[in-house]
């Protein structure tokens, strides 16, 4: 039988086999060969695996939820990069496990904030927003600072990410516990954001 548009609209199982289809060769044809371009497999310069404070501190970021409403991909377009800095690049997130792009800016984005404030700006910043940007509509975290780090927690991560093919060796995973002793929350969610965007330097 000939299947011409009108008789495949009149089979929904067979128009969705084919739609499957269709959205699979298109994904594969999209999506492999990001994993062969050098751009995208292999860091900027400088790009190290996250040390295991800041690595705790990512994820005390995503627990709370900080990228429903920050960004942390700055696009190529004039307005943006006047704001924010250097355009993002895909080097800069090869040991993101998932990356934290998201969509929507309720808050600034966050993708060139390393540096660009003191530890004690984000401390205050984390405590009570208001009191360094009055107009923020940021909701406050003065636990952070009162919760301690688990040393011990930050061992089987850094083993998952090493096989998932981040550079950590033996030796880094063992002595990560010291590392984050007496450290808070706080400390950590700090040091990861102050690492942030720092390879490619943003633009005044």
């Amino acid at each position: 039988m000939k299947l011409t548009h009108d008789s495949i609209e009149r089979k929904p199982w067979l128009l969705i086999v084919l739609i499957l289809l269709v959205v699979s060769i298109g994904g594969l044809v999209e999506i492999v060969p990001l994993f062969f371009q050098r751009s995208t497999t292999e860091p900027v310069a400088g790009l190290a695996p996250y040390s295991p404070l800041r690595l705790a501190g990512r994820d005390v970021y995503v627990r709370e939820g900080c990228y429903n409403c920050h960004s942390q991909m700055i696009r190529p377009f004039r307005a943006e990069t006047e704001r924010y800095g250097h355009y993002s690049v895909a080097g800069e997130f090869v040991f993101d496990r998932p990356h934290q792009w998201g969509s929507k800016r309720t808050g600034p984005d966050l993708a060139r904030v390393g540096g660009r404030y003191s530890d004690e700006w984000h401390r205050e910043h984390l405590d009570n927003p208001r009191a360094v940007v009055p107009e923020s509509n940021m909701p406050a975290y003065p636990w952070l600072a009162k919760t301690a780090l688990d040393p011990q927690s930050i061992v089987p991560k850094m083993q998952a990410l090493k096989r998932l093919g981040d550079p950590y060796t033996d030796e880094q995973i063992a002595a990560a516990p010291k590392e984050l002793a007496g450290k808070t929350e706080q400390d950590a969610l700090v040091a990861y954001l102050q690492g942030m965007g720092v390879q490619i330097k943003a633009r005044r």
